[in-house]
């Protein structure tokens, strides 16, 4: 099972690459070229959102994407150090920091990115824990044809 890890600082600037590289190992592992653009896009707003949980929270550890080649699917976990609940939790389609309190910007923003995720995704999962959080989206490979 190959792996690729990235880590990289809080910075808007360094989604992009997360992006590039995310499309370029999931192209070597057998994801549809029809589906690398929903790849992008789903690794792009996980990252920003993982970029803007550490910078409204002041958080300096950095942001990681870990892109895993497993024998029948593709799967990426962008992970964040932003505290949660502390039961790793899994928290599809709710806002992993909601904690009773009044709704602020930042929670709204964080709600439309988990959406738009889970609209680009059909294999989506939130966790968090006390240490951080992690979204893991998968999609199928198809193996490669070997020539005869």
């Amino acid at each position: 099972m190959p792996t690729v890890e990235l880590r990289f600082s809080a910075q808007p600037e360094h989604v992009r690459t997360a992006r590039l590289v995310a499309a370029a190992v999931a192209r070597r592992a057998g994801v549809d070229e029809a589906v690398l653009d929903e790849v992008r896009l789903a690794v792009g707003e996980a990252c920003s959102r993982a970029v803007g949980l550490h910078r409204s929270h002041d958080i300096a550890a950095p942001v990681t994407v870990v892109l895993i080649e497993e024998e029948k699917a593709f799967s990426i976990e962008v992970g964040d150090a932003v505290p949660g609940p502390g039961d790793n939790t899994s928290l599809p389609g709710r806002f992993r920091g909601a904690g009773g309190g009044p709704e602020t910007d930042a929670d709204s923003e964080d709600e439309m990115g988990l959406a738009v995720i889970s609209g680009l995704v059909d294999d989506v999962e939130v966790r968090s824990a006390t240490d951080g959080g992690v979204i893991r989206m998968s999609w199928p490979t198809t193996p490669a044809v070997v020539a005869p």
